[in-house]
């Protein structure tokens, strides 16, 4: 072992609570431990749920969540001030920024939603989404919650709506 792995070692044995494998700096919450919330009628239309919804302590500006869609759920309209950054896991889901077309993404995609545009997102009709939602908050707040989206909307079958991706 090098002198500098032995010494890093030998200083991390003399913290409180690392011989039982605690960081002092690293926090881990377990799988087990979160809790898994169900999505507000106000701000989610269909079956969503929550898990591992976090918001960091200042001065860090950061939060997020693992947020499922089932088939045919989705958000209501909102705005990140800072932004948000959506990591697909998992299905299929469509994501609209309001006044531009209805986009389609897959499991391993990477959307990036601009600051204070107001879009949504959600599953298809007939397969649900997993994705890990990260954003910062502004003044205390990651999101401004709007109206929902209306089924018409939803399916684009209102006059302005038109379907890409």
């Amino acid at each position: 072992m090098s002198k500098s792995l032995i010494a890093g070692a030998a200083a991390l044995a003399a913290v409180p609570g690392a011989a039982a494998g605690e960081d002092p700096v690293t926090r881990i919450t377990r799988k087990a431990e979160m809790q898994v919330i169900e999505g507000s009628p106000e701000t989610f239309t269909g079956r969503v749920t929550i898990t591992g919804l976090f918001q960091r302590e200042a001065p860090a500006r950061v939060g997020g969540a693992i947020v499922h869609f089932e088939p045919g759920a989705r958000t209501a309209w909102h705005r990140h001030p800072l932004g948000q950054t959506l990591i697909v896991t998992e299905g299929v889901g469509w994501t609209q920024v309001e006044g531009a077309p209805r986009l389609e993404f897959h499991a391993g995609d990477v959307l990036w939603c601009p600051p204070d545009q107001k879009h949504w997102h959600g599953a298809t009709p007939h397969e649900g989404m997993t994705h890990i939602a990260i954003q910062e908050s502004l003044d205390g707040s990651p999101v401004t919650w709007l109206e929902p989206v209306t089924d018409e909307e939803y399916l684009g079958t209102g006059s302005d709506q038109a379907e890409g991706g």
